[in-house]
């Protein structure tokens, strides 16, 4: 036992260079690393796309825009998307930039892109411009009634203008 303990000993003083503490990495007398490792991105965007091809995504051709319209009347808005589908599995994946606004800034060129799921959404904003319009109506029709007050009414004379005149 005791010359395998002994060639043990010397296998790792051999390939330890025989430092007792164990290995030499780092610390004085070592070489300096050149340039740090950079982290690869997309790892996730690789497997996305490795379970997508899985599922037998397709891509789908000529879709200019994509507008989902949530509960509340705000839209996502993604402009020249990248869509994959899977239509067994009734599965559909959107990518590209998106930019969250409210449905009234789309809406003449939303219109026909609304359903029958929509028409709750249009009536609550066809009811939130109607109260608008009402509020801001009453406030224009006192503004209209306090200046027709002031031009129905002729101003008193103060001073006689023809002797003004002949001066």
């Amino acid at each position: 036992m005791s010359d395998m303990e002994a060639a043990r000993k010397a296998m790792i003083e051999k390939r330890f260079g025989g430092n007792k503490r164990g290995a030499s990495t780092g610390g004085a007398g070592t070489v300096r690393r050149k340039n740090k490792g950079v982290a690869k991105a997309g790892g996730d965007d690789k497997k996305l796309g490795g379970v997508l091809k899985k599922m037998g995504m397709t891509d789908l051709k000529g879709v200019e825009e994509v507008n989902i319209i949530k509960e509340d009347g705000t839209v996502i808005h993604i402009t020249s998307p990248k869509i994959q589908a899977s239509v067994p599995s009734n599965t559909y994946v959107v990518t590209g930039t998106t930019q969250m606004s409210n449905i009234q800034q789309l809406m003449p060129g939303i219109l026909p892109q609304l359903g029958d799921e929509s028409a709750d959404i249009l009536r609550m904003i066809n009811q939130q411009q109607q109260q608008a319009q009402g509020v801001a109506g009453t406030i224009n029709e006192e503004e209209e009634e306090d200046e027709d007050s002031d031009d129905d009414e002729v101003p008193d004379l103060v001073e006689n203008f023809e002797e003004a005149a002949a001066k």
